[in-house]
């Protein structure tokens, strides 16, 4: 089978390895789908201890079950979290995926990993009747977010983002209202003690650590923030001081329990199949496996109209 493996810096090759082997409680599937992570981004621009094989975000159909997968069946498509994903096959435990709704194509199934962590987000995210909530970073996780909260009951949406771009997509997806980040009305901000203002809910989408700064600016006391955005590259420093006057809680919205992950993506998949959660729209663009280059530059340089990219084996 073909694998897509990083053998320098920002550089990629096709290798021929042969087909895995499923063990115990491990499926086998053929990959159709598997999206393009920004987690990834460093891996494949600094990997390291060449060769690395990245990709995890797969859709697929299982072609061999292991001993003890019960669940599972030869034929059934799905989705999950497996490694390497921007490969022909890739083998992963059972648990790590779930059987797509029925009618759901590829493409969209191989967002499942990512909606799940958003998902587990939006779960332990309290927005409450009549909040005010704000999304800072309306990438593909922003997107998400956006739509999972306002599912939950968000009475006023905030979009946030440097591309005014993003300003339609963001609206017809349950935005109220867009800015840019330097154009916020004081009445979004408290960064006095003895003032007021700022919001009931900020979702920091971005990953970047002047959102999670802008976000901190933006809570109203006894608010919440909640970090979705992936944050990498070094540490973040943030005003703990006024976190602590605003008396704000912190949700860290990434989901590492394989149970929980796996109830959240069943949930979204759901939430997708009935129409409540727009993902077609959300993959803006598309790679062969001897691609994989082109897609992390893309990644990087953000094309007009770029949201999310998935690699077709």
């Amino acid at each position: 089978m073909r694998i897509s493996e990083v053998v320098a810096p920002r550089r990629s090759r096709l290798a021929e390895v042969p087909v895995p082997t499923p063990g115990v409680n491990e499926v086998l599937v053929r990959v159709r789908a598997c999206g393009v992570c920004g987690s990834e981004f460093p891996a494949w621009a600094d990997p390291g201890e060449p060769p690395l094989r990245l990709g995890h975000e797969v859709s697929g159909e299982v072609v061999a079950a292991g001993d003890g997968v019960r669940e599972l069946r030869v034929g059934d498509p799905v989705s999950g979290l497996l490694r390497p994903g921007f490969a022909e096959y890739v083998v992963g435990p059972a648990e790590a995926v779930v059987p797509v709704p029925p009618g759901m194509g590829f493409e969209d199934a191989a967002l499942g990993e990512p909606i799940a962590c958003a998902v587990s987000g939006a779960l332990r995210t309290d927005v409450g009747l009549g909040k005010t909530v704000a999304v800072l970073g309306l990438g593909f996780m922003g997107l998400l977010t956006l739509q999972l909260l306002r599912i939950r009951g968000a009475f006023r949406i905030l979009a946030v983002d440097t591309r005014p771009e993003t300003e339609a997509r963001a609206r017809r997806l349950g935005a109220d209202e867009f800015f840019r980040p330097g154009e916020l009305p004081p009445e979004f901000l408290l960064t006095d003690g003895s003032g007021a203002g700022g919001v009931d809910v900020v979702a920091e989408c971005s990953g970047s650590g002047s959102a999670l700064d802008l976000a901190v600016r933006m809570l109203k006391r006894h608010s919440i923030l909640s970090v979705v955005g992936y944050h990498q590259g070094g540490s973040r420093t943030v005003d703990f001081r006024m976190l602590n006057w605003k008396a704000a809680d912190i949700v860290n919205a990434h989901e590492k329990r394989a149970d929980v992950r796996a109830r959240c993506l069943r949930i979204g998949l759901d939430l997708a199949a009935a129409g409540s959660l727009e993902l077609g729209s959300l993959v803006t663009h598309r790679y062969t496996l001897d691609e994989v280059d082109r897609a992390y530059e893309e990644y990087e340089t953000k094309p007009t109209g770029y949201v999310k990219g998935v690699v077709l084996p």
